[in-house]
């Protein structure tokens, strides 16, 4: 039983780090068609270039720790969520490949084209991220086989909706501050205006998501872990509004952090014990104990997981430092 936990806890950690690092990295994209400047473009692109395809491994871990914890969990969500994981699976090519051929031909043409599908399929992956959040928070169609009993459209609710416009204007924000960090000049002094205005709207969208999911959504209404969380969360977003309109990038970006770290939490908390909750009928829900892999298989993956990570996480810090400080272009960026 501690073992089914302990994974739950896990995989919490897996989602808050993707949600962190990936959550700048798809800011960014989302913001790249508001600078004009073809050089201003570069600069962006160049900013997550040595990172993207790390942040993204986060994902694809969450994804194999369910596979392998929770086969029958894993099973039911990626075959209600087929569509949108197939949309956001072709969206996360079509991101790679606007970084990778962007510049292979000097061509103002070529490049629009490129940055296009760039922000575009940034900005999609993050609504379909957003809104899969909502629609697994509220619950999911499935009937006691666990098979889903709706549609693509099932999933455009109020609150798979808001999720979703929520989780864009938050991680654009994310985005905005991270290039604070990474950006000098005209540049930087326009981006610091963007996140003024962001960190209005994702006060404001936060105020409204909390509103529905109160309403419409039982198990999301206020229990004293999860008001802790909520405090905790509107301290943290409070202190980002604040130091964004501070021009005081670094810390706002921490801060932010923070304010993402305290959603995941709170979304996590309301799940608990659920990976996949029935808005059809509670008794056809999936938890993590009910879905889960034997004692013996859940021992040994933890074992590998608990050495293999301190690795990864190391390698990561170290790519961070390696790159850290504003981008410079030369003759091998984007």
């Amino acid at each position: 039983m501690l073992l089914n936990v302990i994974w739950f806890v896990l995989m919490t950690v897996l989602l808050m780090v993707y949600a962190i690092l990936e959550g700048f990295d798809l800011g960014v994209g989302i913001l790249h068609l508001f600078t004009r400047k073809n050089e201003h473009r570069r600069i962006l692109m160049n900013s997550i270039g040595p990172v993207w395809d790390g942040n993204e491994v986060w994902l694809i871990t969450f994804g194999g720790a369910l596979f392998a914890a929770f086969p029958t969990a894993y099973a039911v969500v990626f075959s209600a969520f087929y569509t949108p994981f197939m949309l956001l699976l072709c969206t996360l090519i079509f991101r790679a490949a606007s970084m990778e051929f962007r510049s292979k031909v000097e061509s103002s043409l070529w490049q629009n084209i490129w940055d296009v599908l760039f922000s575009l399929s940034s900005l999609v992956a993050t609504l379909l991220l957003g809104v899969a959040s909502g629609n697994a928070l509220a619950g999911i169609a499935i009937n006691e086989k666990g098979i889903f009993q709706g549609n693509l459209l099932t999933f455009l609710n109020p609150l798979g909706i808001v999720t979703g416009l929520f989780a864009i204007f938050l991680f654009a924000l994310h985005g905005s501050l991270y290039l604070q960090i990474k950006t000098e000049g005209e540049l930087n002094y326009q981006i610091k205006r963007i996140s003024k205005f962001l960190s209005f709207t994702v006060l404001i969208l936060f105020a409204v998501l909390t509103l529905i999911s109160f309403s419409t959504v039982a198990w999301a209404r206020p229990r004293v872990i999860t008001s802790i969380l909520g405090l905790l969360a509107v301290l943290m977003l409070g202190l980002t509004l604040w130091l964004s309109w501070q021009e005081k990038g670094t810390k706002a970006f921490f801060s932010n952090t923070g304010f993402i770290a305290s959603i995941i939490l709170i979304f996590a908390s309301n799940m608990f014990p659920y990976l996949v909750r029935s808005s059809l009928n509670p008794s056809y829900s999936f938890d993590i104990y009910n879905s889960a892999s034997s004692p013996k298989t859940l021992a040994i993956m933890l074992g590998i997981v608990l050495t293999v990570l301190p690795v990864v996480l190391a390698y990561t810090g170290y790519v961070y430092w390696v790159f850290r400080g504003p981008v410079k272009l030369d003759e091998t960026s984007y």
